[in-house]
């Protein structure tokens, strides 16, 4: 048998396997739109976080290569996206221009079949989401090089949102230009981005003013309409708006990322390996943080965070963000929360969801 034969008969099996998939995928889109039509009698959301990472955890152990996990991600989210469009339209609030990384991370938890709303602020987002122009907002709120993203920590604690999911983004900033002939005379990026790119930016471009926007998208879009300015944004914002990449990868620590939020209306259910967010002040009492801790780890529950933020409305006090394993359903978890709650002078649950993987 000829290499050409063999390499035709493999092409058919192909275009087989690509029919009788496309026939299974049609089938589940029918079936999601019977669930769409089921769910409206009863009110409940499109999107289950909860019900989603189950899937992804089951089809990762059945998988038996040679499909990474990552990949298996990537290929069943866009399937799952397009199922919850036949279910419904889901509009998404996030930081805008169009090519943030807020944008990115909205893609890389609801797939490509949603419709972006894009805000001007991460307030913005909040205040979207809260009225119901977008059904879910996706904000940043923290960063592996930079901290904790004060602006979302603070509205956290008033909003009446929940988080309902989150995201962690690995980010690599560039440098955009509209031109190379010249060196620009600012360089624009959100504070954040320049901050995590400051020392190779000194190094490189010293002297260069630097000015902080609302979002490297905004940068971008800057750079897009005046020459002299250069940006601190993604790729993806250097296709969007026309730019050209001057220097990739400029960012201090290899490895960046950003964790987002995702944020709605309603709480989702348990998925079998949640995180459960919360804020809470101590009292005047000595030694009330400690009194605060303690019931976790009477109660054997990790923490896998802790930062604190100041109170606005009282001087040198402060609150403080808690992370932990584990649903607020969760029996273990539910009664260690409410011993918690009786030792703090604040307390909230934030939400309670799947664990990015």
């Amino acid at each position: 048998m000829s290499n050409k034969t063999n390499i035709d008969e493999l092409r058919q099996k192909i275009d087989q396997i690509d029919e009788a998939l496309l026939d299974a995928i049609n089938q589940r889109i029918q079936l999601a739109a019977e669930i769409g039509r089921a769910k409206e009698g009863d009110g409940q959301s499109i999107y289950r976080p909860d019900r989603e990472a189950q899937i992804f955890e089951r089809l990762g152990k059945k998988n038996t290569g040679p499909l990474d996990a990552a990949s298996i991600r990537s290929i069943f989210r866009e399937i799952i996206s397009a199922a919850r469009a036949a279910e419904g339209p889901i509009k998404v609030g996030v930081l805008g221009p169009r090519g943030t990384y807020s944008e990115q991370a909205a893609l890389s938890v609801f797939g490509q079949q949603i419709e972006i709303v894009e805000a001007s602020s991460i307030k913005e987002v909040f205040r979207l989401t809260e009225s119901g122009e977008a059904s879910f907002g996706v904000v940043p709120v923290e960063n592996s090089t930079e901290g904790g993203i004060n602006v979302t920590l603070d509205l956290l604690v008033d909003s009446p949102l929940a988080i309902c999911n989150e995201a962690e983004l690995r980010i690599s900033h560039n440098l955009l230009g509209k031109t190379e002939d010249h060196e620009p005379l600012q360089i624009s990026g959100h504070e954040q981005a320049l901050a995590q790119c400051r020392n190779w930016l000194e190094d490189n471009y010293p002297g260069i003013t630097q000015v902080a926007v609302a979002s490297n998208a905004e940068a971008a879009r800057l750079a897009s309409i005046d020459p002299s300015v250069w940006a601190v944004a993604s790729e993806s914002a250097a296709s969007v708006y026309g730019l050209n990449l001057v220097a990739k990868g400029i960012e201090d620590l290899r490895g960046n990322t950003t964790r987002f939020l995702i944020l709605s209306k309603e709480g989702v259910k348990a998925s079998g390996k949640d995180k459960t967010s919360l804020v809470v002040a101590n009292s005047d009492k000595a030694g009330a943080l400690l009194s605060l801790l303690e019931p976790l780890a009477t109660a054997g529950i990790s923490m896998t965070r802790i930062e604190s933020r100041p109170m606005k409305s009282q001087l040198w006090r402060y609150v403080f963000f808690i992370d932990i394993q584990g649903h607020a359903d969760d029996p273990k978890v539910s009664e260690t929360l409410q011993r918690l709650q009786s030792e703090s002078a604040f307390f909230r649950v934030l939400g309670s969801y799947p664990r990015s993987s």
